[in-house]
């Protein structure tokens, strides 16, 4: 985007990451994850993509199949927050033929599917206790069995697993099992979000922009000002996805090449409003702990456990603030 006096023109093209086509941006935060999915990706270790609702969970397991050696395959998903409790154990690990009432056929679950392939496993964190049990087993063993079936079958399958959820909040709740999640926690990406890395929105609204024009058959070349200041200012609790949706509906009520206006969530808008009139910077809590916990990083001169380190001074045991550099995208570079 090119800033003029009271539009932005939108540019043709724009850089994209070589490797990665489809994860647009050139902030810190983002280049490195990307440095993490080039590491991880052309071995077989089993990742867990952590982030926010409308980070871009699914897009970066499929930059990390796609750069491994298993690309040829098509990728398995399952979304575990979709699927009823019931029926997820026969979509993972298939049945027999009358195994249950109804079970006309045969069934091939996606650990099958996914042999010598990547099984995507999102929303992680909402797969049953029950289930949880059976699936670390098939990560342990490489193998399962089909529901009303008597023999083992061998997989050969990579996990990726992606939550919004923090697991280890939800292992001490005792709603997801430790062993499994340190199995899962081999290799966790950070996903960082929007607002983290807001130097990414406007390359990013440029390509929805182009992308969804040519979707809906509305041209647009051109924004206002007061529309790039608005997607700047707002703090997307969405994220990526929210920002694509929020761009679309624009797009539709535009009436010509301009695009003037850009319909944010009402309620946010005003609330940012009168926090602007009264001289407050609106900030989330997690973005509020992420910056106190720079600076005591800052002031303990990046040393994180042991006398003076950053733990002590925050209180809590050096493994959790260990977890929480992770989750908070904190890189050695900022300590």
């Amino acid at each position: 985007m090119q800033l003029q006096e009271e539009q932005i023109s939108l540019r043709e093209g724009f850089d994209t990451n070589q490797d990665f086509p489809e994860i647009i941006g050139k902030s810190s935060e983002l280049q490195h994850t990307l440095r993490l999915i080039s590491r991880v990706a052309p071995t077989n270790s089993t990742v867990l993509v952590l982030g926010e609702t409308g980070t871009g969970k699914e897009l970066v397991a499929r930059a990390i199949h796609d750069n491994s050696s298993r690309k040829t395959k098509t990728m398995v998903k399952v979304n575990c927050a979709t699927l009823p409790p019931n029926l997820i154990e026969s979509e993972l690990f298939g049945y027999e033929r009358g195994s249950f009432t109804g079970a006309t056929n045969r069934r091939v679950g996606k650990f099958e599917r996914a042999h010598y392939s990547t099984l995507f496993l999102d929303e992680i964190g909402e797969l049953p206790l029950a289930l949880q049990v059976k699936l670390l087993r098939a990560l342990q063993e490489k193998e399962i069995e089909r529901i009303g079936g008597h023999n083992t079958i061998q997989v050969n399958v990579r996990i990726i697993a992606a939550t919004n959820h923090n697991l280890e909040e939800e292992v001490e709740a005792g709603r997801f099992r430790a062993d499994l999640y340190y199995r899962l926690n081999i290799f966790p990406i950070s996903l960082p979000a929007l607002r983290s890395r807001r130097e990414d929105i406007p390359v990013l609204a440029a390509h929805f922009i182009q992308k969804l024009s040519k979707k809906v058959g509305i041209k647009i070349t051109k924004i206002s000002k007061y529309v790039f200041e608005q997607i700047m200012d707002y703090d997307w609790p969405g994220n990526v996805r929210e920002l694509e949706h929020v761009i679309e509906r624009s797009i539709l009520l535009s009436d010509d090449n301009f695009l003037s206006k850009i319909y944010l969530p009402d309620k946010r808008q005003k609330c940012l409003a009168t926090a602007a009139e009264d001289g407050l910077v609106m900030k989330t809590i997690e973005e509020n702990e992420r910056d106190h916990i720079v600076k005591v990083l800052k002031y303990c001169k990046g040393k994180v456990a042991g006398f003076a380190g950053a733990a002590k001074y925050l209180g809590i045991p050096p493994s959790t603030l260990s977890s929480k550099l992770k989750r908070l995208g904190i890189q050695k570079a900022y300590h």
